[in-house]
């Protein structure tokens, strides 16, 4: 049996908290260009896919205690699982691109009264670097702080912008032509890596009955906390959502007390980038584990290092690229996310398993 690292309560949390909190700045706009008023269904279809997929990691796991590595090795080899993890390790690098480039300029453009130098975002790497070069038992704690301020952050927002949302925004539905949804669907992809968390976290906790069950709806927890966020933004704004960028900083702006007390919403913003600063954070953490996996070299402080100084350079010279590389992403990146969420995911059944003791 592997040392046990993190437990289910914390996959839990990650599952609920973090998926909602990596989803809350450009994709309710780019959903909102695409597919309009009926930006509800490609989102809802993005998660019934990746929930799916999920349910199945997590009852892989009811019948063995090894690692997703653990599973490789023992069926391809440890040639083959080191060359599976190298990919992962640049999958999840995938996935943190264009996240980091979104929370560089919201931060830059909702913190700040005029646009400061790109040096002003470089500290996130020094706290990313710290957090990557922790072992995967770091992820577990910090979620356990995560989830209750996301709760109350988020809770706070519908608070105050609920009251605002104007319902018939959303009439007529499915006018949205089909092709444009599918669009929406695939073409933000790149938002979702869930299945990939679970699956490095694999083997790194004790199963008991029915925790496939328990990840999977926080998995949908998560899920329904992003569609009512879709549903306020769009509501609210209606037909100039696509013109709304950084959603989560836009649904409280009609607050009524926001008139006479002025920017309170700030301080629950700040609160939440705490959380959605882990939550980029975890696809760096993973890759850093994959590296290490795969070359067979557990200095994670040095690794992660690395990393961040690659990522944080690509950040800074391709700082005024970021619009074609969204582009880039938006038409190719459902490639890789198809293989490595949804395919690679559910052939580890084809793995040989040893039976959980």
């Amino acid at each position: 049996m592997k040392e046990i690292k993190i437990n289910t309560r914390q996959i839990c949390f990650i599952m609920l908290a973090y998926t909602a909190a990596a989803k809350l700045l450009l994709y309710p706009t780019i959903l909102s260009q695409l597919c309009g008023r009926d930006l509800l269904f490609p989102a809802a279809l993005s998660f019934l896919t990746e929930g799916i997929v999920i349910w199945s990691v997590a009852y892989l796991c009811s019948r063995t205690d090894k690692t997703f590595y653990g599973l490789l090795q023992n069926t391809l080899g440890t040639v083959v699982a080191r060359i599976i993890y190298g990919l992962f390790a640049l999958f999840f690098l995938m996935s943190a691109l264009v996240p980091v480039f979104e929370q560089k300029q919201y931060v830059h453009n909702i913190f700040y009264d005029t646009v400061p130098s790109i040096g002003i975002f470089l500290p996130f790497f020094v706290f990313a670097a710290y957090a990557a070069s922790k072992k995967l038992i770091n992820i577990g704690r910090c979620a356990d702080v995560c989830l209750p301020i996301f709760a109350v952050c988020m809770l706070f927002l519908f608070a105050m912008a609920i009251p605002e949302v104007e319902w018939d925004n959303f009439l007529p539905v499915l006018k949205t032509p089909a092709k444009s949804i599918f669009g929406g669907y695939v073409g933000t992809a790149f938002n979702f890596a869930e299945p990939c968390w679970l699956l490095m976290l694999m083997g790194h906790f004790k199963y008991k009955k029915g925790d496939a069950a328990r990840i999977t709806l926080s998995y949908a927890g998560g899920a329904a906390f992003v569609l009512v966020f879709l549903a306020v933004f769009y509501g609210m704004y209606g037909a100039v959502a696509p013109s709304r960028t950084f959603a989560v900083a836009r649904t409280s702006l009609f607050f009524p007390a926001i008139e006479t007390l002025g920017r309170i919403d700030l301080i629950i913003l700040l609160t939440l980038e705490m959380v959605m600063l882990f939550a980029l954070a975890l696809n760096i953490q993973l890759s850093v584990h994959c590296i290490s996996k795969c070359v067979g070299w557990n200095n994670y402080m040095v690794l992660s290092f690395i990393v961040n100084a690659v990522l944080m350079i690509v950040i800074i010279v391709c700082d005024s690229s970021y619009n074609s590389i969204y582009r880039l992403y938006y038409r190719w990146s459902w490639l890789p996310v198809l293989v490595f969420t949804v395919l690679i995911p559910l052939a580890a059944w084809a793995l040989k398993r040893r039976k959980r003791e």
